[in-house]
């Protein structure tokens, strides 16, 4: 258990069984408070070793001073971020790393990340569910620019751990555009798979869950499969959840897609996602389609608003499609 929470990081080099047996008791658990600021985030002890992969941005250096409760500011896609929320879903990762949960994953390898130091920008936070429950792999949005895990990351893996099931939230390089995001979230699903024993995770059932840019990485590996993106080749996710994205390709297999959007979103508009969603069901795959009235684009969890509950919504459909999975779907996406 993390006598350091440094030592709450695995990487792919070491299993998190193995990393999890060397640590020891921690007594690092303050609570954060939307009163605190981003030094006091990047200064708790339970999150060092990571803490600056939980903000935003890779190119720039966040405001110390700025206030939780403003977190927002740090969102330019984003809308109706709720500090609470927020604060809430951080504070779930400083009681997991307290209690000595290994809470961040490196997907990359030393050597991998001494040939491409940009890949220092990524890994998985993981939330734990039940023991050899199925995962979710969220990949927050934020334009490629930077990733809004603070907003539609941790508080998704927050609500989906707690109907315990696994929920990995991917930091993926920012600022680098498409390809390479979707290579990293290539890299985790190939590392989880591979570290599936040691996790506690079930890798039969799982689903991919994206909003915004993160969404058109979801739709792109749910459609082609990881391998497609440099991944090892593995089964077919159970369901995709993807929120508001103007990703418009069609494979000619797709899993069940559930599909998310507000009716005022300007950025991926809602008849953009309707054709899609059209197309989708054309093709014989299983789709759930909300559009939300009054609500723009980024809502995460939509927490006051039309929207608020999606999230409720969209694990039903995930879990109603892992009991219905048959022998087909344990070809490779996009095979």
């Amino acid at each position: 258990m993390c006598a350091v929470a440094a030592a709450c990081v695995v990487g792919p080099e070491a299993s998190a069984s193995v990393a999890e047996a060397r640590q020891k008791p921690a007594a690092h658990g303050r609570q954060l408070r939307v009163d605190d600021t981003v030094g006091d985030l990047l200064g708790h002890p339970a999150l060092a070793g990571f803490g600056r992969l939980l903000l935003p941005w890779d190119d720039r250096r966040a405001d110390p001073t700025l206030r939780l409760r403003d977190i927002g500011a740090l969102l330019p896609y984003h809308t109706h971020v709720d500090p609470a929320v927020v604060v809430s879903s951080l504070n779930r990762m400083v009681d997991d790393a307290a209690a000595g949960r290994v809470v961040f994953h490196d997907v990359y390898t030393t050597a991998e990340k001494e040939a491409e130091p940009s890949r220092r920008n990524a890994g998985l936070f993981h939330f734990r569910g039940k023991p050899g429950a199925p995962f979710a792999v969220i990949a927050p949005g934020g334009g490629f620019a930077y990733v809004g895990s603070v907003h539609e990351g941790f508080p998704y893996a927050d609500e989906i751990s707690a109907r315990g099931y696994h929920a990995f939230v991917l930091k993926y390089r920012a600022g680098q555009g498409g390809r390479v995001a979707t290579e990293d979230l290539a890299a985790a699903l190939t590392y989880i798979v591979r570290n599936a024993g040691a996790l506690d995770v079930s890798t039969a059932g799982y689903s991919l869950w994206g909003s915004s840019a993160g969404a058109r990485m979801a739709a792109a590996v749910a459609s082609h499969g990881a391998a497609r993106f440099g991944g090892a080749a593995m089964p077919r996710p159970a369901a995709v959840v993807l929120l508001y994205t103007g990703h418009a390709e069609v494979a000619p297999q797709e899993p069940p897609t559930f599909v998310a959007v507000g009716d005022d979103d300007g950025i991926a508009p809602p008849t953009v996602m309707a054709r899609r969603v059209e197309r989708l069901r054309q093709s014989g795959t299983d789709v759930v389609f909300h559009r939300y009235p009054g609500v723009g684009h980024g809502f995460g969890l939509g927490v006051g608003t039309s929207a608020e509950g999606w999230l409720a919504d969209a694990v039903r459909f995930w879990t109603a499609h892992i009991d219905r999975r048959g022998p087909n779907d344990e070809q490779e996406s996009g095979r």
